[in-house]
């Protein structure tokens, strides 16, 4: 295939302990790894430098979050302008005493923060309680310039949401890109898992469809008991992969612990949406009703 524009991503898929030195650790090996092996562009998954704690809910989880800018953001920028590479983390913000947001950040390839986003659609389900800890985001769905294009970066739940990805689109986004955490409940039996994990690779490949661009989805691996034993802990399944503009699967991981790296010719989005011309035939006159909550019946 001619790549006549392209771009070296990798995908940091690891597991994460109650040892948030240890996880750091895990980060920084697998971009490295990543960076060695020619990546550009490195996505860590969601809240990486934890356990995924929302599975309770318990106040003292929060001395787990960090001011942004701070220690986590300055890690990464060292990292990324030591490699040379853009990195895309996420973090547990402590924006006040009290107020806290599920945030990613993205480092520019000189160290400098390029950009944050807070995750705006916030669960709250069992075993994914993370409306007692994270405020839903308030700076939108703005994408993040950096120097090797314009990101459009989303979270986890924020990933089963057309409205989303069409936003960040709209403005002008290149690429999306969701750091994630999606495990199964492993009381649920096997055809139950295999639809929630396809369905999760489906939506995300149809906003490539939709959208006409690219797709990185980055999960973390491994089994996290749950600390109340409410649940039967979160099995996190991997699979993080990358699709191209028309949901072609380019890359996908397997269930341990993986750095994957994948090229995509950035070029290929214009030939696609020249060929699927959806942002032509959006009929934005016809569209307000997307602002309501539901339509009920007039």
């Amino acid at each position: 295939t001619d790549m006549s524009n392209p771009l070296t991503i990798g995908l940091i898929q690891h597991a994460c302990s109650d040892d948030v030195v240890a996880n750091w650790r895990e980060s920084e090996q697998g971009i490295r790894d990543a960076a060695a092996q020619g990546a550009e562009l490195v996505i860590l998954p969601e809240l990486h430098a934890s356990v995924y704690f929302c599975q309770t809910e318990d106040t003292s989880l929060c001395d787990l979050a960090e001011p942004i800018p701070g220690p986590g953001t300055e890690r990464l920028g060292r990292l990324a302008e030591e490699l040379g590479v853009v990195i895309v983390g996420s973090l547990f913000e402590r924006r006040a005493a009290g107020l806290f947001h599920n945030t990613a950040v993205v480092l520019d390839d000189d160290g400098s923060l390029a950009g944050v986003y807070r995750k705006m659609h916030i669960p709250d389900d069992p075993g994914y309680y993370e409306k007692f800890y994270f405020t839903p985001g308030d700076l939108g769905f703005e994408p993040i310039d950096t120097s090797v294009g314009r990101l459009g970066v989303l979270v986890c739940w924020d990933q089963w949401f057309p409205e989303a990805a069409r936003l960040m689109a709209l403005a002008g986004s290149e690429l999306l890109i969701y750091p994630t955490a999606i495990g199964w409940d492993p009381d649920d039996d096997s055809d139950e898992m295999h639809r929630q994990q396809d369905a999760w690779i489906t939506i995300q490949r149809s906003h490539a469809v939709a959208n006409g661009i690219p797709v990185i989805a980055v999960n973390r691996v491994g089994f996290e008991a749950d600390p109340s034993e409410a649940t039967a802990g979160a099995e996190f399944w991997g699979s993080s992969f990358v699709c191209g503009p028309q949901g072609e699967l380019l890359a996908r991981a397997g269930h341990e612990r993986e750095v994957l790296i994948t090229t995509i010719d950035r070029d290929r989005t214009d030939k696609v949406r020249r060929i699927w011309p959806y942002l032509r035939d959006r009929r934005i006159d016809a569209y307000a009703d997307l602002s309501l909550r539901y339509r009920d019946k007039r």
